[in-house]
């Protein structure tokens, strides 16, 4: 297969990690970088030899020989990059989360054409671990799905040196907190690993803010919430019931699980070097017993080199990448009904459109 040449927007950590993906894989040729910041841009082409530097997106856009794009860079920055790309004919990676709201998406959808578009937030779906579980899923070993369920907390910690960056708990240039940062994972993975088949139609959610006592630890005018929780409804009675908080006064916890008539599934979304996924499984000699699925490790190197082979091969080949833009509308609508729960005290409807 002919590399795909490729140019990245946003040369901070995010972009550095796609770069180094790129250097990894023989399916892909980084030939341009852009940031508004050159000394990184600079930084990244120095340490993966790429010849091109521009200090602009718009202007990498204008370049004839790249074929695609990874906009590695916040979301209130990415929807007029991503619009631009797509109407050059650029194929279209996109950063999490894809959009600030299901409105920008749908943007996104209007002008996409015959490009290729994918979305970042698909990222865990390249480990072994997952793609046993939704293989394991898809036999239907689980019988009629009834919950899927994560709860993610991180406690909190001594005060950082420096405070994260200003976009980071921004609703104006992240489109949230916790849930846009970690969320679009979270429902990408829980929805993928099930075949895309849930219908969400109803929403009840609630957010915090950053408790007072560590206000001084983020970045001052943060907005965005540290804890949020919600219950979303499916159609055909499936429940998705949703948690993640940090800064917290609670104990870690970190699990995902999916739970069917007649089996379950205790799983890990993210690498780990030494991790496994357990099987439960109704008998009537028996009542419920417990096995392992899956044992192993795996990395986040893994995450990120999936990701971007994933979407070379969908553009050389034409069939979808793990997530496309249709699947991260659901992920954005979601997430906009979990906000206007949050903010109403009321429950939410999904439109099936």
């Amino acid at each position: 297969m002919t590399p795909l040449k490729l140019g990245i927007i946003g040369c901070g950590t995010i972009g550095g990690a796609h770069a180094e993906a790129a250097a990894a894989s023989d399916l892909i040729e980084l030939v341009a970088v852009a940031d508004v910041q050159r000394a990184s841009a600079e930084k990244i082409a120095a340490a993966r030899k790429v010849e091109t530097v521009y200090n602009s997106g718009a202007e990498l856009l204008t370049d004839a020989r790249v074929e695609a794009v990874v906009l590695a860079l916040p979301a209130s920055f990415r929807i007029e990059l991503g619009l631009q790309a797509l109407r050059s004919g650029k194929h279209l990676l996109t950063e999490k989360p894809v959009a600030r709201s299901a409105a920008e998406v749908r943007q996104l959808i209007s002008v996409q054409g015959d490009r290729v578009a994918a979305c970042c937030s698909s990222r865990f779906h390249f480990l072994e671990s997952n793609r046993i579980v939704t293989d394991w899923i898809a036999q239907g070993n689980l019988g009629a799905l009834r919950v899927l369920r994560c709860r993610v907390i991180h406690p909190a910690t001594p005060a950082p040196e420096t405070h994260p960056p200003a976009w980071r708990l921004n609703r104006e240039l992240n489109g949230g907190g916790i849930l846009v940062n970690w969320g679009c994972y979270d429902l990408d993975y829980l929805l993928g690993i099930s075949g895309w088949q849930l219908r969400p139609q109803t929403v009840l959610a609630q957010s915090w803010r950053v408790p007072s006592i560590f206000a001084d630890t983020v970045a001052p005018g943060s907005d965005g919430e540290t804890h949020i929780t919600g219950l979303v409804r499916c159609a055909g009675g499936v429940v998705l019931t949703y948690e993640r908080g940090e800064y917290a006064a609670a104990q870690a916890e970190a699990s995902w699980e999916v739970i069917g008539e007649v089996g379950s599934l205790r799983l890990r979304m993210t690498p780990a070097p030494e991790k496994e996924v357990l099987r439960f499984e109704a008998t009537r000699a028996e009542g419920t017993v417990s096995r392992t699925l899956w044992s192993g490790s795996d990395s986040y190197s893994d995450i990120h080199r999936g990701l971007l082979e994933d979407f070379a091969t969908a553009v050389r080949t034409g069939r979808p990448p793990q997530t496309t833009l249709k699947q991260a509308l659901l992920v954005q609508q979601i997430t906009d009904a979990m906000y206007r729960s949050a903010e109403t005290g009321e429950a939410v409807e999904i439109s099936a459109t």
